[in-house]
């Protein structure tokens, strides 16, 4: 029940700082830095926090509270770096290992969310897929750009769906008029949080890779993979 109240309330502030006059800033694009915490099987199974960023467009119809749009997002939630030797035949050249657990988040959207105020509340509703993936790469030693070689140790692609409100800020409005009518850009400070619920996966974790005298062997964990975002970042609406 308070889960409903919530909604509801959330809803009235969307209707209530959206009224007002139509303008003419249809589009909105979003960059967010990321934090997402692991949830239900996957907190038991991934300690750690995860940290990336995202980046959604959106399209918002005159005079309609709803919008609808994409949003592509990156987490890193493990990762491990060792020193080297190049090979057994090359002891005296030593390079960079590096392994990475991350997620890709690929999601469509429907928000509701007014168009005007300084003050903009919303809700969002997302629907789209997680693509979970370890590689690891050989780096020159303290060179972080530069690779020599890749290879992907595991990887799997999940459905991933669910729901989110935030809060912008607007912190800058520019207005030029034209004979179509008063054209408006703005930048406004986005702060979001997110429920996803992600399918069962096949992953890997720090220290799920183990190496011994040349062989290697990964501890393979399976779970769901829930995951609560919290996003702050800036948006421009156009």
């Amino acid at each position: 029940m308070k889960v409903k109240y919530i909604c509801v309330s959330l809803c009235l502030l969307v209707t209530f700082f959206g009224a007002g006059n139509v303008t003419a800033q249809n589009f909105l694009l979003s960059l967010n830095f990321l934090t997402g915490d692991p949830k239900g099987e996957f907190d038991d199974n991934v300690e750690n926090l995860g940290f990336g960023f995202s980046g959604m467009f959106g399209y918002h119809p005159d005079a309609s509270p709803v919008m609808i749009g994409g949003e592509l997002a990156f987490m890193r939630y493990g990762s491990e770096t060792r020193n080297e030797p190049f090979s057994t035949t090359i002891p005296d050249v030593r390079v960079d290992v590096e392994t990475s657990n991350d997620i890709l988040l690929l999601h469509a959207l429907v928000r509701m969310q007014g168009n005007q105020g300084s003050i903009r509340p919303y809700l969002d509703g997302l629907v789209g897929f997680n693509y979970l993936v370890t590689q690891t790469k050989i780096k020159n030693e303290g060179v972080e750009d530069e690779v020599i070689a890749s290879s992907t140790n595991l990887e799997d692609v999940v459905f991933s769906y669910g729901a989110g409100g935030g809060l912008m800020i607007r912190v800058k409005k520019k207005s030029e008029n034209g004979s179509e009518g008063s054209k408006q850009t703005e930048i406004l400070v986005d702060f979001r949080v997110r429920y996803l619920f992600g399918g069962e996966a096949d992953y890997l974790k720090e220290g799920s890779i183990r190496r011994d005298s040349g062989n290697v062997e990964f501890d393979i964990t399976r779970s769901r993979t829930d995951l609560l975002t919290f996003n702050i970042g800036v948006a421009f609406t156009f």
